[in-house]
């Protein structure tokens, strides 16, 4: 549960209640005691249940062993899952519910590594005592409703304060991921950090080496997604962890120059991401639009310009996200997002439809995307610039809907296919037959052809170019 909401309103105990009654929760807990075994409520559904929100994923923590756990629930449970039961997991469905009852642990982290020596115990305040934060260090206690809250996570939630139950150098070298998860809870529940936790931060960032890419881009995209992701980026930076996964970010932060004055980089993209929907490829081409700039930075007859940032920016962020492990499909659609956001600007040098054609094929189904990057993008605060400048692309716009209602663009398709090429013109597969297609395509894109007989009269004045006898 990543809770994706603000904290609007103080806590009320009561919201437990409809979590701790929920027949389902009932009649587990009955069968724990049934079995002479305590149960708890634990972690982040508490927390959400405080926060009056109800999930259909509950975690639970239990003194039972995990086969004892098993034994318990197997002839209740609708389906169950024993993928993590040598760490003492054991997952289960019971009508829409989706469970998972964990062993109370006591682990241990020896050394570097981020995995655990688990060891099962029966002490609840000791496994609420290794979790990351004070609010996922809360449990309901089993029959008696009881919640058990020895870190006061409750008045952490009221102050949206992330503190660490342990000391957060504890905590943070054990699991250094958790450092990206005291931001991410900033960015979707609009928390703080505590001065210990952002010091030790600072302290342990080089810890994050430790974690894999893959989780390291979760929690990224969880920040990215966020209600305040400009806060939670702000804390990347100042607290330098940023610089371990994403160091084209700090790079931003382009020195002014006394006498060539330009708007601030970095400020300026803090501002398109939040101006963004809440959409990853978004977030993510937002994000990095402009890290090409730093390298591209030039002064032209007493200009600052940053020519071509817009392709360098792509190269640079299909390497960075191909390093982040993400999708291949969400890698080309964002560097296609930073490779197009300034290619609207040059509409008014005179496009003819064969450029607009173009652009619409380039753009394909990103198109929508594109244009709210290039939205957001223009900053400016002078009325006048940002009526210009957003112009352009509603003069575009307009453009593109008159010739979409002329024919359907995006299914454009040369009169004659690959195979009569070859039979017209008596030739096998080839270079030539690419050729010739790519020739009929332009002459469509460009109005040039329509029927069949005036795809063949230009193959045939391309044929007799080429001394292609048919």
């Amino acid at each position: 549960m990543t809770g994706g909401y603000t904290i609007e309103q103080p806590l009320n105990i009561d919201n437990l209640i409809p979590t701790y009654k929920h027949p389902v929760v009932q009649e587990l807990g009955r069968l724990f005691e049934k079995a002479g075994k305590r149960l708890y409520l634990v972690g982040g559904t508490v927390r959400d249940a405080l926060l009056g929100q109800f999930h259909e994923d509950l975690d639970f923590a239990t003194d039972a062993r995990p086969g004892e756990a098993v034994e318990i629930i197997k002839p209740w449970a609708d389906n169950l899952w024993l993928v993590g039961v040598r760490f003492g997991t054991v997952g289960l469905s019971k009508g829409h519910l989706k469970i998972e009852i964990t062993t109370l642990r006591s682990e241990v982290y020896r050394g570097k590594t981020r995995h655990p020596e688990v060891k099962f115990g029966t002490d609840i305040y000791y496994d609420l005592s290794r979790r990351d934060f004070t609010i996922n260090a809360m449990a309901l206690e089993f029959p008696k409703g009881q919640l058990i809250d020895p870190f006061n996570g409750q008045s952490d939630l009221v102050n949206r304060m992330i503190r660490t139950p342990l000391s957060p150098e504890q905590s943070f070298s054990d699991d250094p991921l958790r450092m990206m998860r005291a931001i991410r809870f900033v960015s979707t529940m609009g928390m703080h950090l505590s001065p210990e936790v952002e010091e030790a931060i600072i302290k342990y960032k080089g810890e994050l080496a430790r974690v894999s890419s893959e989780r390291i881009r979760d929690e990224f995209s969880k920040i990215l997604i966020g209600r305040e992701p400009t806060k939670a980026l702000r804390l990347l930076l100042s607290t330098s962890l940023s610089d371990k996964f994403v160091p084209e970010l700090s790079k931003l932060k382009i020195t002014q120059d006394p006498d060539f004055h330009h708007k601030d980089v970095l400020e300026h993209t803090l501002l398109v991401v939040e101006r963004v929907e809440r959409d990853l490829v978004l977030r993510l081409a937002a994000l990095f639009h402009d890290v090409g700039k730093p390298d591209t930075k030039e002064i032209i007859e007493g200009k600052v310009t940053f020519y071509n940032h817009d392709t360098l920016g792509a190269y640079i962020t299909r390497k960075r996200l191909r390093a982040l492990k993400y999708p291949k499909t969400i890698v080309e659609d964002v560097a296609k997002l930073i490779y197009l956001h300034m290619r609207v600007y040059t509409y008014r040098m005179g496009w003819t439809d064969k450029a607009v054609r173009k652009y619409i094929r380039d753009t394909g189904d990103l198109r929508a995307k594109l244009n709210a990057l290039i939205r957001a993008d223009c900053t400016t605060k002078n009325p006048r610039k940002m009526r210009q400048s957003l112009r352009v692309l509603d003069e575009l716009e307009e453009r593109i809907i008159q010739l979409e209602e002329i024919e359907e663009t995006a299914k454009i398709r040369p009169p004659i296919d690959g195979h009569e090429v070859m039979k017209y013109l008596g030739i096998g597969q080839g270079p030539l037959v690419g050729e010739a297609l790519h020739l009929l395509l332009e002459a469509k894109l460009a109005g040039e052809i329509e029927t069949k007989e005036e795809a063949f009269e230009l193959i045939d004045r391309w044929a007799k170019e080429k001394g292609i006898k048919g």
